[in-house]
């Protein structure tokens, strides 16, 4: 998924939203020890520097190159660009030893993965007893009536354009596949929920839809799914363009920690 995402760098960066700081603290603090954190498919850095206000040293990693060069930059974030056809053995050799991870995160990205190989770097590379897995995302935000209401009407032209993984985005991760001990943040089946939120004018909102990966899809083959009279429509509802909107995202998230093998 790379090529993809390469083509949304700079509308990811200007227009996603920034996670909360207390979801950070919240995740420090189920972990004795704060050494070194994974964030994998970091996108433009905004979950590694979030995390990197724990941990002494945070290993960000891409499969977009294009993403990595945008990265927001932070003294104690390292980040990497690791391609698709990079082996599990050399991955494993850029992260630490096994056992050597206090944190590993995921923010709106695991989806994309190859769920089994992934967890199985995972699991090699936590602390055991202690490391922590945190996965979350969020599917579509939420303004007021008026503007929800198009947005709705939009969402439905966007469907057919999305990757079928996303689909676990639509069920909320309840869905997704999570082979990990519950610490009380979801677990496999029942996720957890919190909220955030972003001060955006029209056009930061509408900056925002464009950065959607069905978005681009469409528009590859031809398909411009926010043409003139759908930009209309939601300008319309929004109230003119120099009105600023509170957009606010509900996220999902799975936390654990590797379980204990029976002997």
């Amino acid at each position: 998924m790379a090529g993809l995402h390469d083509k949304q760098a700079d509308d990811y960066y200007e227009a996603r939203p920034r996670y909360p700081s207390d979801w950070y603290s919240k995740l420090s603090a189920l972990t004795p020890h704060h050494n070194l954190a994974w964030d994998v498919g970091t996108g433009n850095g905004q979950a590694a520097i979030g995390v990197a206000e724990h941990y002494a040293k945070v290993i960000a990693t891409d499969s977009s190159e294009a993403q990595i060069k945008r990265a927001i930059s932070h003294p104690k974030v390292q980040y990497i660009h690791t391609p698709d056809s990079i082996t599990d053995k050399d991955l494993i050799s850029l992260i630490g030893a096994e056992g050597s991870v206090d944190l590993i995160t995921v923010a709106t990205a695991v989806h994309w993965f190859d769920l089994p190989k992934f967890y199985s770097i995972a699991t090699h590379l936590l602390r055991k007893p202690g490391g922590v897995i945190a996965l979350w995302a969020y599917s579509f935000t939420s303004v007021n009536d008026e503007i929800d209401a198009v947005t709705r009407r939009f969402e439905e032209t966007v469907r057919p354009y999305w990757n079928e993984k996303t689909q676990y985005c639509f069920d909320q991760y309840k869905t997704l596949p999570f082979p990990f001990e519950s610490v009380g943040l979801g677990s496999e089946g029942e996720p957890a929920f919190f909220y955030m939120h972003k001060e955006f004018s029209f056009d930061g909102y509408l900056r925002m839809l464009k950065s959607w990966s069905a978005v681009t899809t469409a528009k590859e083959v031809g398909v411009d799914l926010l043409h003139d009279r759908m930009v209309e429509e939601l300008n319309s509802a929004w109230g003119g363009k120099n009105l600023m909107h509170t957009v606010t995202y509900k996220c999902f998230t799975l936390v654990g920690r590797p379980r204990v093998q029976s002997s």
